[in-house]
């Protein structure tokens, strides 16, 4: 009976072990993967974004030279670049994981898979245009509208009312309001 009892006090020591050590790995990728940032820039050098390990945007430079374009297309790289950032994120922490814990782990491989989900790759560039502007604005009525058979009456705009003014009481001068408002 001695040897069962001592068999299974070594199973769970090595059980304690082994929890102990993994999570300490588990630790040392977080602490890693924590101060990861990773910052694309536009093929025209005029806009850099910067993302840390959770997608967060952490820097956004706009240059002078940026100043030329239209805002929709401005708008259109940023996105496209904050994509692109995210979407190298998962390769970062499949690296922190290599280099930690392991990627043969179950657990390692489900985190991979969510940040995959998470942080999809980036469309390719062509889907990401920015719609042409309107060139042509109306600022008339539509034409499909019929005219007016007859011109609007000038309608006057209703008077404001007059503000009742309520009459004052010999209590109004009291500067504590009439006493205590809890009671």
């Amino acid at each position: 009976m001695p040897d069962n009892v001592d068999a299974s006090e070594r199973m769970v020591d090595n059980w304690t072990k082994q929890i102990q050590e993994t999570a300490a790995r588990y630790q040392a990728m977080a602490a890693r993967m924590q101060g990861q940032t990773v910052t694309e820039r536009s093929k025209d050098n005029t806009i850099e974004v910067t993302v840390d390990s959770k997608g967060l945007l952490t820097n956004l430079v706009i240059s002078e030279a940026a100043s030329g374009k239209r805002m929709a297309e401005v708008s259109s790289q940023v996105m496209r670049l904050v994509q692109l950032a995210q979407s190298r994120i998962p390769e970062l922490l499949q690296q922190a994981m290599a280099e930690t814990v392991g990627t043969g782990d179950e657990t390692a491989n489900r985190v991979i898979t969510e940040a995959q989900s998470t942080f999809p790759e980036a469309p390719p560039e062509e889907d990401l245009a920015p719609p042409e502007p309107e060139r042509h604005h109306r600022f008339g009525p539509d034409e499909e509208e019929p005219p007016p058979s007859s011109p609007p009456a000038q309608a006057t705009p209703p008077q404001p009312k007059p503000i009742p003014r309520r009459r004052r009481t010999r209590d109004d001068d009291d500067d504590d309001f009439g006493g205590s408002i809890l009671s």
